[in-house]
């Protein structure tokens, strides 16, 4: 028998790899023999970078950058170990957790710390790259990200626009032509998981731009700069993205990457699942594994273990899952792939307790989800 064995990280508690080696121990607990795969999974969210380095034997690097309020930050990014891919999540360089409250302002706050990350990888030898554009604390459109690549914007006076994304309503041209040629060998897949568009009621700034501290007045300032910024780009650039599905994402830095580094926008958990080879890793296989922290409602929304049951289910293949609790809702899993879950918590614990015992939870959990395969496999043995 072999069994695919992939958890997304039990957030806050243990990560995607630790969680797949405690399953692994709970199987072998009833099955020594048994052919485990391990495959540490990730849905484009918080904890990507580090399940994709652990999976991939890469390596976590830093690099010295511009902050989303003009501060000189260090931050990680990710080196995968095919020595090809960088991992970068722009929640690291110009996301909204590195803003305090009382300093939130999208006016002002900018992108120009990822583009100053994806240098560095280039410097680097990486052409590659993998974006996760969540939580970001920036309404500019992406244009912070491509001045530190050699884009420039202008005023009608010519001179380059400033940071933040009150500046891009005086836009008056972009000029690619110093744009960093080793962007022109680079592919970028964006994990890119709301459809918003650029503009609009259900664009970046009516919908995100409250959350980063901009005010109905400053929602409204911000929403008309990118629609200027789209019409620049469509006169400058000859491209359309004001509509496009994820252009709104991250403050318009999806329609940003796509305009200015031919990005492409993909669920991340599809981004993740293909990099590892998942498709790959099912062949043969008779069983799955996955999990994470808490299986609820919200799970079936693009979730790791949604996107490794539905491609389980695809080859015919069986899935169970583990998780730290189940929530409300927890059982539509069972109309999106998953046929059987379990929680870790064996009696009433703190959230605390269970966090720093993850491990062994895990483990003890999954050893009894298979002393109970072990049991219908003898019944089924049994009556034929």
């Amino acid at each position: 028998m072999k069994i695919v064995i992939a958890p997304q990280a039990f957030k806050g508690s243990i990560s995607a790899l630790e969680a797949a080696k405690a399953m692994d121990k709970g199987v072998r607990k009833v099955f020594s023999q048994i052919e485990t795969v391990l495959i540490p999974v990730a849905d484009g969210g918080d904890g990507t970078l580090e399940t994709l380095v652990e999976s991939s034997s890469g390596t976590l690097r830093t690099a010295e950058i511009t902050g989303p309020l003009g501060e000189i930050t260090t931050a990680h990014w990710g080196a995968m170990g095919d020595n090809q891919t960088a991992i970068i999540e722009m929640a690291r360089t110009s996301g909204l957790a590195m803003v305090p409250p009382a300093k939130r302002n999208p006016l002002i706050t900018t992108t120009y710390g990822l583009g100053e990350m994806i240098r560095h990888a280039m410097e680097a030898g990486f052409r590659r790259f993998i974006i996760g554009i969540g939580g970001s604390a920036t309404n500019d459109g992406g244009t912070g990200m491509a001045q530190a690549l050699g884009i420039h914007f202008t005023d009608l006076s010519g001179n380059e626009l400033p940071f933040g994304g009150a500046g891009l309503s005086k836009l008056h041209k972009i000029d690619i032509s110093q744009i960093d040629p080793r962007i022109l060998q680079s592919e970028f897949m964006v994990a890119c998981d709301v459809s918003n568009p650029l503009t609009g009621p259900e664009g970046a700034s009516e919908v995100y731009g409250p959350q980063k501290g901009a005010t109905p007045e400053m929602v409204a300032q911000l929403d008309q700069a990118l629609t200027h910024l789209a019409q620049v780009i469509r006169k400058d650039l000859g491209l359309e993205i004001n509509d496009i599905s994820g252009a709104g994402a991250a403050g318009g830095l999806g329609g940003g990457l796509i305009a200015f580094l031919n990005g492409k926008l993909r669920t991340g958990v599809d981004i993740v699942l293909d990099t590892l080879r998942l498709d790959d890793k099912l062949y043969g296989a008779d069983l799955v594994i996955t999990g994470e922290g808490s299986l609820d409602f919200q799970t079936v929304y693009d979730k790791a273990p949604i996107g490794v049951a539905k491609r389980a289910k695809n080859n015919g293949i069986p899935v169970i899952a583990v998780s730290g609790s189940l929530g409300n809702g927890y059982t539509n899993i069972h109309e999106h792939g998953i046929d059987a879950a379990l929680a870790i918590i064996r009696y009433p614990m703190t959230l605390e307790e269970s966090s720093q015992n993850a491990s062994e939870l895990i483990t003890d959990a999954t050893e009894q989800a298979f002393r109970l395969l072990k049991v219908g496999t003898t019944l089924s043995n049994d009556f034929r």
